[in-house]
């Protein structure tokens, strides 16, 4: 399921307005939830001091352990979290309360264990103030587009959760960088690789991070793939296929408008079938061949494609045949086919909840089929508390904005391959994981 963010009013050009009312019109689909927390600083030196106002450190956190009523053969439940007392953990300002803020990530806070919401970023003051009662946040922390870069003045905000339309992920990245927090951003990254760029090097200029929030990398069961593939435990794979379509409804909505979106099916959710086949063999394509499709006269796609068909090609020989449509009834999968019996994969995969791995193995004359399911968690929680982790910890997050950067030339190359009608070659990238940082701890 695609990242849904809230319908808003179109903008035809966002060039011939000021800025000003490019946000105000924007704003009043959207709303921004910030999460605002006691950060004044990461340092060793701030927790040498025992600073109450900063978060962390992790070993603050709090574990309550409780003896299993079951017997060892049973199914156990998940081990009792360490969670950071609430006043340690790091506070958020969520900018932009669409979709995905109201049904995801506000919820998602709940199961946190080292991050909160502290305040709300949004053109709909009603809406806003609405938000903010029901998760307990105070009123006065809730901003708009305009006054935005106010929020260097709130120590609660230790970082922000960028969800707002693709084209204006550059600006706000921008701004927060400057105000003084730590950035996680919504996929995609961006519009273009240079966008993207600019991002990077603004967090980088402020001495501030950046994450893109791909949940596929911090969910357990895709992680299980991820192991299958890596340790070649059925063979070493050799084809992906992966689909990711679904029937997209209102035509006025932003993501059927280039100008907010940058393009249609393959940014919003062609992006998991790009993200997916990279993170699970860990390597970078170095060829891609794609072509696209949209169906004449359906008022949805004036702007923006319906469908793309593209292949990978990876250094280890491996190929991946990928679909995303936003004209087909809702299908999200994917399979990888070994060399030694065996094929594993996700059916469903990329929705927020109700994954089933699924395996097959032959052993001589008999074929395994299994689902090899792990416990699911709350996929926002995850990404969340890995990137507030970062925050205290220091490290550099496992989704830096490089990895968003290396995506949104991959996009690009798929482009323009549908439109020249022939294979285009990237950057030959031999190093395994090569844009990702600090791997989400085990738990």
């Amino acid at each position: 399921m695609t990242d849904f963010k809230e319908n808003m009013p179109f903008i035809a050009d966002q060039k011939a307005y000021g800025r000003r009312h490019f946000l105000e019109s924007a704003g009043k689909g959207l709303l921004a939830a910030t999460v605002i927390s006691s950060l004044t600083s990461t340092t060793a030196s701030a927790e040498a001091a025992n600073d109450s106002s900063a978060p962390g450190p992790m070993s603050a956190a709090i574990k309550v352990e409780v003896p299993s009523q079951h017997a060892p053969s049973e199914g156990q439940q998940e081990s009792y979290p360490a969670i950071l007392p609430k006043d340690k953990r790091v506070g958020y300002a969520i900018v932009g309360l669409g979709e995905l803020t109201l049904g995801q990530i506000m919820p998602a806070f709940a199961a946190c264990k080292n991050s909160k919401a502290v305040a709300l970023v949004s053109g709909d003051a009603d809406k806003a103030k609405k938000v903010a009662v029901q998760y307990g946040i105070d009123v006065k922390n809730i901003y708009n587009y305009q006054n935005f870069d106010d929020i260097e003045n709130n120590p609660e905000i230790d970082a922000v959760y960028i969800v707002l339309p693709n084209a204006m992920h550059e600006e706000f990245v921008i701004r927060a960088a400057k105000a003084g927090k730590q950035v996680l951003c919504e996929k995609p990254m961006t519009t273009s690789s240079k966008s993207a760029e600019r991002m990077i090097d603004a967090c980088k200029k402020a001495g501030k991070k950046l994450m893109i929030a791909y949940r596929i990398q911090y969910e357990p069961n895709n992680k299980q793939i991820k192991d299958f593939t890596r340790t070649h435990k059925y063979g070493k794979v050799r084809v992906i296929t992966s689909t990711n379509v679904q029937n997209i409804g209102d035509p006025k909505q932003w993501r059927l408008h280039k100008a907010l979106s940058g393009g249609g099916s393959l940014p919003d959710i062609g992006l998991y079938n790009i993200n997916t086949n990279r993170y699970l063999l860990g390597e970078e394509p170095y060829m891609v061949n794609a072509s696209t499709f949209t169906t004449p006269d359906d008022p949805r796609f004036k702007e923006v494609e319906e469908a793309v068909m593209f292949q990978l090609f990876f250094p280890s020989g491996a190929i991946a045949n990928n679909t995303c449509s936003y004209g087909a009834h809702n299908s999200k999968h994917y399979r990888c086919y070994a060399d030694n019996g065996g094929w594993f994969g996700m059916d469903p995969a990329f929705d927020y909840q109700g994954l089933m791995p699924e395996a097959s193995h032959a052993e001589g004359k008999v074929q395994n089929k299994m689902n090899p399911k792990i416990q699911e968690k709350n996929q926002f929680a995850l990404e969340i508390d890995h990137f507030s982790e970062c925050v205290i910890e220091n490290k550099q997050p496992y989704t830096p904005g490089e990895e968003g950067l290396q995506d949104q030339k991959i996009m690009e190359a798929i482009y323009e391959s549908a439109r020249t009608n022939k294979p285009v070659h990237l950057e030959r990238i031999e190093k395994p994981d090569a844009f990702r940082g600090t791997p989400p701890k085990e738990e």
